[in-house]
């Protein structure tokens, strides 16, 4: 059974086809650059060990036009892994907010179209896109299915004291103003992928994830289901990110809105696309800021040093939340599978916890998912890579599952 699982964003939509018998991809790729004089689609295609590689620039006017040539290549009689579109059983769509009507993956139907138009005011940048790949995907593959999975579905599972903010109680009764928490489908995956890791079943588990990527977020696990999360309202709130300030204190922002004399839409650019490494250091990726670092700059030291001290400020209180008892602490995403350096900064004087790092595991890449902790680690710390497509397409079969 294929299933296709789709992201859209304003003017890229990327996409991914699995083989759900064997849970392996088929292919994948991005239409970019959509709506602009000259777009591109990057199409791939694995074999074995390597991958074919497709590109084909020209303009696609709107989202259609691309996703029907992603249809050409799928079925293409060279490059193509199905005959015909209708080999796809189901198609399976990332979209970002829910609001607290949506606590599960559902079929899409007019209803749940409408609740996603109802937080384009909470998500501006992603719902609306998420619907419109949506609708293409309906106009497109009229015969298959379409299933939404949210990313602030996991974040459901939070009790009422997690998700309340101290703000008066009309604010939350009248306009919803909770946490909500996102990366909800990667944080879902990895709790998933720990359980069996660990051989304990899921609804035994204990465990903190570090969602670590230029946006950034971590949730607290107890019994399988979220407990807490950093992420807020928006995903503005938490951890210092590329761009984003994470959490900082809230009179800032009519101080800052009076001096500079920003509008609100200003001063929401100024904290989510300006703050952040960006803000301090003027790089986003990490990799650049360790170089910069070795090269002696200082501002790179202190954007790093920031980042970490904030990932470690939520650590330990997940630490308290959970009594103690953890049963392992995961890195994921961009920078938590592939950062060796904040990870072990991280992870650094955390002995006294019975957190033992193993530096030349730790320093060591490797595929799948594992251990970099010592084997006498009171709690165990693990890599596990994140896989929010194959989450997306498992959620849209047991949709299906559901509804016969």
């Amino acid at each position: 059974m294929k299933v296709l699982v789709i992201n859209a964003g304003s003017s890229s939509c990327k996409y991914q086809l699995l083989e759900m018998d064997t849970q392996t991809v088929l292919c994948y790729g991005l239409v970019e650059r959509i709506g602009q004089p000259v777009g591109c689609l990057t199409h791939r295609i694995p074999k074995g060990g390597d991958e074919e590689k497709i590109v084909r620039e020209h303009a696609f006017p709107t989202h259609v036009e691309g996703m029907n040539e992603v249809i050409q290549l799928l079925t293409d009689a060279h490059v193509g892994v199905i005959k015909d579109k209708s080999d796809i059983a189901a198609i399976g769509h990332r979209v970002v907010h829910g609001g607290e009507d949506v606590s599960a993956p559902v079929l899409v139907d007019a209803g749940i179209k409408n609740i996603i138009r109802d937080q384009f005011s909470l998500c501006p940048l992603h719902n609306p896109a998420n619907l419109m790949g949506i609708e293409v995907a309906e106009k497109l593959f009229p015969c298959a299915p379409n299933v939404a999975v949210f990313d602030t579905e996991f974040g459901m599972g939070m009790p009422e004291e997690a998700y309340m903010y101290a703000l008066p109680y009309d604010l939350y009764e009248n306009f919803k103003v909770r946490r909500y928490g996102f990366h909800g489908t990667s944080h879902k995956y990895i709790a998933h992928t720990t359980a069996a890791w660990l051989k304990k079943p899921l609804n035994e588990l204990r465990s903190i994830t570090m969602h670590l990527g230029n946006g950034s977020s971590m949730t607290c696990v107890k019994n399988g289901k979220c407990l807490d999360t950093s992420m807020g309202l928006t995903p503005l709130e938490g951890l210092v990110m590329g761009t984003r300030c994470g959490s900082i204190d809230p009179a800032i922002v009519p101080f800052i809105m009076e001096k500079k004399g920003l509008s609100p839409a200003e001063a929401d650019t100024l904290m989510n696309k300006q703050s952040g490494l960006l803000g301090i250091c003027d790089y986003t990726d990490m990799r650049d800021v360790h170089s910069q670092i070795a090269a002696g700059n200082k501002r790179a030291e202190l954007a790093f040093k920031l980042l970490v001290r904030s990932i470690k400020k939520i650590l330990g209180s997940y630490v308290f939340l959970l009594g103690g008892k953890v049963d392992a602490m995961v890195f994921t995403a961009g920078i938590g599978e592939n950062d060796n350096i904040t990870r072990a900064a991280v992870c650094d004087g955390l002995e006294e916890l019975g957190i033992k790092i193993d530096a030349k595991e730790n320093n060591t890449r490797k595929p799948g998912a594992r251990a970099i902790s010592m084997p006498g680690s009171k709690i165990p710390v693990l890599i596990i890579p994140t896989n929010e497509e194959l989450q997306i397409a498992l959620a849209a079969l047991e949709v299906l599952g559901k509804k016969k």
